[in-house]
């Protein structure tokens, strides 16, 4: 089998969205520009698991453009946009996804890009990484693993904790020309974009509660403030909660800012931020939405457990009659609600970090890493940012100091 989507018949729609998207994504042609000449991808195997919409499949069509061979799955299968996956498979890539896959077939989907037994692998939120560790015949190829996002190097950090990390594995998140723009510009505009899409509902005025200030964090407060909104922040972080604090918005524990907020954003990487007990507190017509990778943040189960029914009344809203007769409406099941209810990142957002995985994939390839947690070089950090500078007509000036070797 070379490819299992929903529907072949919506490539033409599919491949629409991929070019557009490729108009837009310069710095990302000029690695690929850059890089074919020494032809460091062909003949390589190359899996993807990451959030399937156009503009990770441009990256897996420049890839491929390389010379490498491509498989790629969704990490998430409610971002899963199958039109662009019926595009791709008529590309020749092979793709194993379709929006709304069980947790059966999603395990099926990753099982059948790992069998290609891949020299590298892009990872978004780490399941690929398990998949590899818990059957390492799969990795015989194997040079290294490029993870791109906030959940996924969590789960690589702690491996590496253990001395369990058996592949090389680098931290593309951990990359400034990754965190900076990408978590704080891209989710910060994309989260809002898909929430006053799906709610037709003003931000101005209201009161939104997010929960985790990290670069996601940030990102959400500044928009929202941006929009009108009064900010509240939760963290169990001392430094962050002190930053969020100098950045002009309430701090506070959760359950106190559970009865005040109109918005909740959950930004942590973690398991039930949002439980039952602060769920029971909020006021009616509230909204709940994730912006983390993984659908855990809010504890689902416990909200469908504690309303009298639950009713979807909008795409990708759900109405949740609560016992005290409080309205909460929940969006995008929890899932990642930039992409499972938007588009996803700007464009020119993720021409940047494209650019650094792209630029990543070709270290690993041209590299004999030893097994181990690494970061991205800061000369291919430095290389992609300074690209987009030059693209955008930019320049900034030359370091004259000294170099000093201690």
């Amino acid at each position: 089998m070379d490819y299992a989507v929903k529907d072949l018949s919506l490539a033409s729609q599919g491949q629409q969205k991929i070019d557009w998207v490729a108009r837009w994504m310069k710095v990302l042609n000029c690695m690929a520009e850059r890089f074919e000449p020494d032809g460091i991808f062909k003949g390589k195997r190359i899996a993807l698991c990451i959030h399937l919409e156009a503009k990770t499949a441009y990256l897996a069509t420049v890839i491929k453009h390389l010379g490498a061979e491509v498989w790629i799955t969704s990490s998430n299968p409610l971002s899963t946009k199958d039109d662009v996956c019926a595009a791709l498979a008529k590309n020749g890539i092979h793709v194993f996804a379709k929006h709304g896959a069980s947790q059966s077939e999603y395990h099926e989907f990753i099982h059948h890009i790992v069998s290609a037994k891949p020299h590298t692998v892009v990872d978004d939120g780490g399941d690929i990484c398990e998949f590899l560790h818990s059957n390492p015949e799969y990795a015989s190829n194997l040079k290294g693993i490029c993870e791109e996002t906030t959940s996924g190097v969590k789960r690589l950090k702690e491996l590496a904790a253990a001395n369990r990390l058996r592949y090389p594995a680098v931290a593309i998140n951990e990359a400034r020309s990754k965190y900076l723009f990408d978590n704080r510009y891209g989710t910060g505009q994309s989260t809002w974009t898909a929430i006053t899409a799906l709610t037709n509902i003003a931000v101005c005025g209201k009161t939104v509660v997010i929960v985790g200030y990290g670069w996601v964090g940030r990102g959400l407060a500044i928009r929202a403030a941006g929009l009108g909104a009064n900010v509240i922040v939760t963290e169990i972080d001392p430094w962050k909660g002190l930053e969020a604090k100098m950045d002009g918005f309430r701090v506070m524990p959760i359950m106190d800012a559970a009865p005040l907020g109109d918005f909740f954003i959950t930004a942590t990487g973690e398991e039930k931020v949002i439980r039952p007990e602060h769920i029971q507190l909020m006021k009616d017509g509230a909204f709940l939405s994730n912006a983390g990778h993984f659908d855990f943040e809010i504890d689902i189960p416990g909200l469908r457990k504690m309303a009298r029914s639950v009713t979807t009344v909008r795409n990708e809203v759900e109405e949740c009659l609560l016992l005290n007769e409080h309205r909460l409406y929940l969006l995008s099941q929890g899932g990642i609600i930039n992409i499972a209810g938007g588009l996803g990142h700007p464009v020119e957002i993720l021409d940047l970090s494209f650019a650094l995985q792209l630029s990543c994939l070709h270290y690993v390839l041209g590299s004999n890493l030893t097994p181990g947690f690494y970061y991205v070089p800061t000369e291919i950090d430095e290389m992609v940012v300074r690209e987009r500078l030059n693209i955008d007509g930019s320049a900034i000036d030359v370091d004259i100091r000294p170099k000093i070797n201690l």
